[in-house]
């Protein structure tokens, strides 16, 4: 069972908790609503850590003043978003993120599998199809022409990260039935896995469609990448448009004078 790590005591915690909950700009907000945001603000602060337990129920309402139906509130509301995990009979504790640089390509097989999680896949949808006009553009294709299409929900530990659609040129997937958990895999076996990219990330709140699939309240954040892939030649190998959980995943940029 995991507990809290050493590192993390509950006056932190709460004090940061508290310094949220008290400034004012927040004080028209509801109650469990500035209780939700010093939360959110004690764990984007490090006053506690990816996988610490919070403090009871019971301790968070007499540290900080406040009613349990408060507190109760502000944290399954928290936990329906992901960002808290509620284990029966041991406590609410801080949901793990990945971090993701944005400087290496590499597949979401091999970035989970790096940081000891195990990936699995739900596929939606494996086909050979016509490219639309935007994707014969972005793919620097001939109207009409053939693509594989591979839409799947992508699961770490078994938990839910991303949807990701993913469309290619046909030639250089001709069975995307062949592809089992590593896109990458599949093409590096066909000599044709990209060696650059190009990225375009924003934020986005999630449709209902979308969050259902990945268990989380529609409307709830959500990071949107565009990546185009390529070869060495510079021909394009791939387009793929994924949606990630917000509370799940950091993207971590070097930047250097």
């Amino acid at each position: 069972m995991t507990t809290s790590s050493p590192t993390m005591s509950k006056s932190g915690f709460v004090d940061a908790v508290r310094q949220a909950v008290e400034f004012d700009g927040a004080q028209g907000l509801p109650l469990y609503r500035r209780l939700q945001r010093g939360i959110r603000h004690a764990i984007d602060t490090g006053a506690i850590g990816q996988e610490d337990a919070l403090p009871s129920e019971r301790d968070l309402a007499t540290m900080l003043g406040v009613s349990r139906i408060t507190v109760r509130r502000a944290v399954q509301e928290l936990a329906d978003e992901g960002l808290l995990s509620q284990r029966q009979g041991a406590g609410t504790f801080v949901t793990p993120r990945v971090e993701q640089p944005l400087s290496q390509l590499t597949g979401y097989t091999e970035d989970m599998t790096a940081r000891g999680m195990t990936p699995t896949v739900q596929w939606l949808n494996r086909s050979v199809t016509t490219a639309s006009p935007d994707e014969a553009l972005a793919l620097n294709l001939s109207p009409g022409s053939k693509v594989s299409r591979l839409y799947r929900l992508r699961f770490a530990d078994n938990r839910p990260m991303c949807l990701e659609h993913a469309t290619l040129p046909h030639k250089y997937l001709p069975d995307p039935q062949a592809v089992d958990q590593s896109l990458y895999a599949a093409l590096d076996e066909n000599g044709c896995r990209p060696v650059r990219a190009l990225q375009r990330l924003r934020a986005e709140l999630f449709s209902p469609e979308h969050a259902t699939l990945l268990g989380v309240q529609p409307g709830s954040a959500c990071l949107y990448i565009e990546r185009r892939s390529f070869l060495a030649d510079g021909a394009s190998v791939e387009l793929v448009r994924s949606h990630y959980r917000g509370d799940s995943y950091d993207f971590v940029a070097e930047l250097q004078l």
